[in-house]
């Protein structure tokens, strides 16, 4: 027996977050003796990335759902745009994923198509996405005791001085005719915290219990509970206060705790999945993003539900479960599969054969340049969650650039206006260099001092690690490796650097946080193309 497992045989805890780096708005999801979690992706593909647990402590990845344009296409998805908070039920033997496809938040205007599919297994086949309403985000389904269903959603509100997160509203959806019915009813407008969103619905010792988001996605979040006997109201918030929150601890390791789904064990135990931080200093950038964590649920004498001080925990008891370790995933991919493992995601554009190649050259991942760093079309970029405080990725790429618009290399990435990158490309003399080069804020920084000769090599050996919050690169001509001689900020590749609000209004959001990856550039569309040997992510 392996320590880990015998470890988990002894400790039996949930240690948090279970899900680390991006992983935010988790819906969580149990069908019998397996549990669910999806979370947002935004801008990236696969859309709506799936987790599988037996235990709750232990998590695989699945992937994601949405790897189709025909289920979504995110070509010119704006930064921290396109899927918003997912959720996902399963009702009469299929699962229902709902999602948001947000297309921009300036001004009021959020234009958020609500789209469902289904599928008899979590693995699909999904079925052509309807189109719900565009009256808010956040939509998550309900699926009432009678057999009905509902779609309730944030409702926005545009109107210059009216409050733009409207209340929850409800309406009945048709599964026979795959369409919504009846009158919208908004049933809940919120605390006094405001920004009420991400509603759940569920039934439960007679009342309907209507938990939702509220503080917005940073500092002040937190998991409000509201309950009626009946479904379109009036709900009555806990007196307790909120469920969940970290408003007032920045002593707390987890922060921004909040957007929260419940589920029950087999054994009748509850649980709350929700959103965290981990900041870097106090209330400071997190690099991390927002992850999944998962707390403990009783149930007062007076009915209410509650979580041991209301403030995330590090580590809570595990549920009475077997223990259900899975494999442990290999640190390096060497690209010999089919198609991308389950821990990559492509930026805007799915991995498609006319770009993501695998077959070609065995053992090799064949990545055809795509757009400059602000091209929001057909960038080549392929990518993973940092994950740790302390992490790399190492690849050994070749790459034969006729001029300086060929670029291919490592990347710490944030978004088109945040990121870091080191790259073979073309000097004007033919030279074969390494480059870094810097965006922040979308001001670009060169480090021409730092050129490297290649002496001719088109196959480089490149490392990209986060040291807290200092990132540096390396390279490998052949005869070992060497650290570029400058250490560049890694915070500006988080949630709160990304983010800006410019006379009172949002001019850019952040909600990914922080990636590494593997980037391709052709930006004079010459069909140049970068041929990847392996990739190694470890942390530290």
């Amino acid at each position: 027996m392996s320590t880990e497992i015998a470890d988990v045989a002894i400790v039996r805890s949930i240690r948090n977050p279970v899900l680390t780096g991006f992983h935010p708005d988790p819906s969580i999801l149990r069908v019998d003796d397996d549990y669910y979690l999806a979370t947002s992706t935004f801008e990236w593909y696969p859309g709506v990335r799936v987790h599988h647990s037996r235990d709750l402590v232990h998590w695989r990845e699945l992937g994601g759902i949405i790897t189709e344009r025909r289920l979504l296409d995110l070509r010119g998805c704006g930064d921290s745009n396109g899927i918003w908070a997912p959720d996902l039920t399963y009702h009469d033997g299929l699962f229902h994923l709902v999602y948001s496809d947000v297309a921009s938040f300036a001004s009021g205007y959020w234009d958020a198509q609500n789209f469902l599919t289904t599928a008899p297994t979590i693995t699909g086949p999904w079925s052509d996405p309807v189109r719900l309403h565009s009256h808010g985000f956040d939509a998550a389904l309900f699926h009432d005791d009678d057999g009905t269903s509902w779609l309730l959603a944030m409702s926005a509100d545009w109107r210059p001085g009216r409050d733009r997160f409207g209340g929850i509203e409800i309406q009945q959806y048709d599964p026979a005719r795959r369409q919504l019915v009846g009158r919208p009813r908004i049933i809940f407008t919120g605390t006094e915290v405001g920004l009420t969103e991400g509603p759940h619905l569920y039934r439960h010792d007679g009342w309907y219990w209507l938990v939702t988001a509220e503080g917005g996605t940073s500092w002040e979040h937190q998991v409000t509970v509201a309950r009626s006997r009946e479904l379109f109201g009036p709900y009555e918030v806990d007196p307790a206060g909120p469920l969940l929150t970290s408003v007032g601890r920045p002593d707390l390791t987890l922060q921004k705790a909040g957007h929260g789904s419940l589920v029950r064990t087999q054994r009748g135990e509850w649980y709350l999945a929700h959103l965290v931080g981990r900041p870097y200093t106090p209330l400071g950038n997190c690099v991390l993003g927002r992850e999944t964590a998962i707390q403990k649920v009783d149930w007062s004498p007076g009915g209410w539900p509650c979580v041991s001080g209301r403030v995330p925990a590090d580590e809570i008891p595990a549920p009475d479960l077997p223990a259900h370790p899975w494999p442990d995933e290999p640190a390096t991919d060497h690209f010999d599969a089919p198609r991308l493992g389950a821990g990559w995601s492509t930026l805007r554009r799915p991995a498609t054969d006319d770009w993501i190649d695998l077959r070609s050259r065995p053992s090799h991942l064949r990545v055809h340049g795509g757009q400059s760093p602000v091209g929001k079309q057909t960038p080549s970029l392929v990518a993973r969650p940092v994950g740790a405080v302390r992490c790399s990725l190492e690849t050994v790429v070749e790459f034969d650039p006729g001029d300086h618009r060929h670029l291919a290399g490592i990347t710490g990435y944030y978004n088109t206006e945040n990121w870091h990158h080191l790259y073979l490309t073309r000097a004007d003399d033919g030279r074969s260099v390494l480059e870094l080069l810097s965006c922040d804020g979308g001001h670009r920084t060169a480090y021409p001092q730092l050129t490297v000769d290649t002496g001719g090599r088109l196959r480089v050996g490149l490392r990209v690690t986060f040291d807290g919050p200092v990132l540096r690169f390396a390279y490998d001509l052949g005869d070992g490796w060497r650290w570029l001689p400058v250490e560049l900020d890694a915070t500006i590749l988080s949630d709160e650097h990304a983010a800006r609000i410019v006379d009172g209004e949002p001019a850019a959001w952040g909600f990914t946080g922080a990636l590494l990856g593997l980037w391709v550039q052709d930006i004079g569309g010459d069909g140049r193309y970068a041929d990847f040997d392996h990739a190694t992510y470890l942390e530290h």
